[in-house]
């Protein structure tokens, strides 16, 4: 799926891969376009058991590549990715837009997915592993909502996903501070699965486990699974139009510049 994901398939198992290592697989436009053409793929792929998805190099996913999205608001912009940009709300993929189909999407396959997460998984990474429906960790990696630095708020399906794990303090902490947890502290509050010194390897028997089922029966289950959550449209419209508002605003813009130049944020009132 070009220099971004590349997939290998093999008894069943998906074998889905981060492939932008030199940049600890940071979400550029082409990264979500990757992704979005693999889960199309995966959707139809015949003989499809389980999936196991990982980041190549030091790190799963480092969230999103500030520098390639700062020019998609732009009007000379084009594509899918540029086009969600302007308009946060529409929805493009069911209840999603474009960005929020790349995380809720792997919850949509008929299959499990297995994320395998060493290094950091932060921001839009943090989501990503979210879509998963297992997390493997290997034990000194770490995880943060980190939109807060941005002064943004998670808005790729991550809140109707952390609704149904965490406690509504612990969200409220955690989205609020940005803080980095450890592999240890988030199995603490239910966002880890398991912790295994290779998490890769961990996750690929995990899959091929779950691939020697009946996938009927994996099938149904995760059907099954699914419909206990409750309707997800009203929290990722919200994600969207929040996010909207807070795009290219006065104190958004400070707190990018802030971390750009390493100084406090100096934030205007409201």
């Amino acid at each position: 799926m070009n220099d971004r994901v590349a997939v290998t398939i093999t008894e069943g198992v998906a074998d889905v891969r981060l492939t932008r290592a030199d940049k600890m697989n940071a979400l550029d436009p082409a990264m979500f376009e990757a992704l979005l053409a693999t889960l199309d793929r995966l959707h139809s792929e015949k003989g499809l058991r389980a999936v196991v998805l990982s980041g190549e190099g030091k790190a799963f996913c480092a969230g999103l590549d500030m520098a390639q999205f700062a020019a998609l608001s732009s009007s000379s912009s084009t594509g899918l990715l540029a086009e969600a940009a302007r308009d946060l709300a529409k929805r493009t993929h069911g209840q999603a837009n474009a960005p929020q189909q790349v995380v809720w999407g792997w919850r949509q396959l008929p299959v499990p997915v297995i994320a395998a997460v060493h290094g950091v998984a932060y921001g839009g990474g943090f989501q990503l592993a979210l879509g998963a429906d297992i997390r493997v960790l290997a034990p000194d990696a770490r995880m943060s909502i980190m939109e807060i630095k941005w002064g943004l708020v998670p808005d790729m399906a991550g809140t109707p996903i952390l609704a149904t794990l965490l406690r509504d303090d612990i969200l409220r902490d955690l989205i609020y501070t940005g803080r980095v947890i450890s592999a240890e502290e988030a199995r603490s509050y239910g966002l880890v699965t398991r912790i295994a010194e290779d998490p890769l390897a961990a996750a690929l028997e995990l899959a091929r486990e779950i691939a020697g089922k009946s996938p009927d029966a994996i099938r149904a289950a995760k059907r099954m699974i699914n419909k206990l959550s409750v309707d997800p449209g009203p929290a990722l419209l919200a994600e969207s139009i929040e996010q909207q508002k807070l795009i290219g605003s006065k104190n958004q813009m400070e707190a990018v510049f802030a971390n750009l130049q390493k100084r406090p944020p100096r934030f205007a009132d409201v």
